[in-house]
């Protein structure tokens, strides 16, 4: 017997519940629509009755700036759900979705390459620190600082 797809059968399902239905179609949508920055640090919660999206943000900083972007990411969901999409947001900090996995091409969770001149200035900064093994932690934990790619997020 071969597998069927549900896909048409739960969107039929979510339709009955109105606006609160179509999260699923905004979730969808979301990472291609507000980009890459905004969606490792904003995420879909819910979409009340009264149509309004809730937006989970991993800080209020982030809750103030998108607050600021509404205009254009309710634009940018426009154009990708038409009339299914949300016509209001609010933002506030809260819990987001845990990531897919480690992607192998992010630099931010390799391990740095740590070089002969990042051990040496790791050192330099540990040199005051008289506990020995204390000293040494320093001094690792400071060359592999130093070795570790800038990060490229922004607010």
């Amino acid at each position: 017997m071969k597998p069927e797809r549900i896909g048409q059968d739960v969107r039929r399902e979510l339709d009955r519940f109105g606006p609160a239905g179509a999260i699923a179609d905004v979730v969808d949508v979301w990472p291609a629509a507000v980009g890459d920055s905004i969606s490792r640090n904003a995420w879909p919660a819910r979409i009340a009755r009264d149509g309004t999206l809730h937006v989970s943000t991993s800080s209020s900083a982030w809750a103030f700036e998108l607050g600021l972007l509404e205009a254009d990411l309710r634009e940018r969901l426009s154009e990708r759900l038409g009339d299914r999409a949300p016509t209001q947001f609010r933002f506030t900090p809260g819990p987001l979705p845990e990531p897919a996995g480690p992607d192998p091409g992010d630099a931010r969770r390799q391990a740095p390459n740590v070089t002969d001149q990042h051990v040496q200035a790791g050192e330099e900064v540990a040199a005051g620190i008289a506990d020995e093994n204390l000293r040494k932690l320093v001094a690792k934990a400071a060359a592999a600082s130093l070795a570790k790619p800038p990060d490229d997020r922004s607010v």
